[in-house]
């Protein structure tokens, strides 16, 4: 018999929940220390399909008393959503685990 999803089900990767709107991606929970922002810049067509060709990764803090610029900790801009995913979760890992 098929289950049934949870209506608050999340995409998650790595044990860490995936959010999207529209060319944002957040990668973590609010209610951590630490979040991942992604954002794809520029996006083009492999065989017919659309594929990011270039995104920016920022690790931010999630504490609302900080002015949005002080929030950023670490940013870099990769080539593709792989190598963003890949130092997201590098830099979302040890920044959750340096407490």
């Amino acid at each position: 018999m098929p289950t049934t999803a949870k209506k608050n089900d999340l995409l998650e990767y790595k044990g860490h929940p995936l959010m999207r709107k529209e060319n944002i991606i957040y990668y973590g929970s609010m209610s951590d220390s630490h979040i991942i922002m992604m954002q794809i810049l520029d996006a083009g067509e492999v065989k017919g399909l659309p594929v990011a060709k270039r995104v920016s990764v920022q690790l931010q803090q999630t504490n609302p008393n900080v002015r949005m610029k002080e929030r950023i900790v670490k940013k870099t801009e990769k080539d593709s959503l792989w190598a963003a995913m890949d130092i997201a979760s590098i830099w979302l890992g040890r920044a959750l685990n340096s407490k």
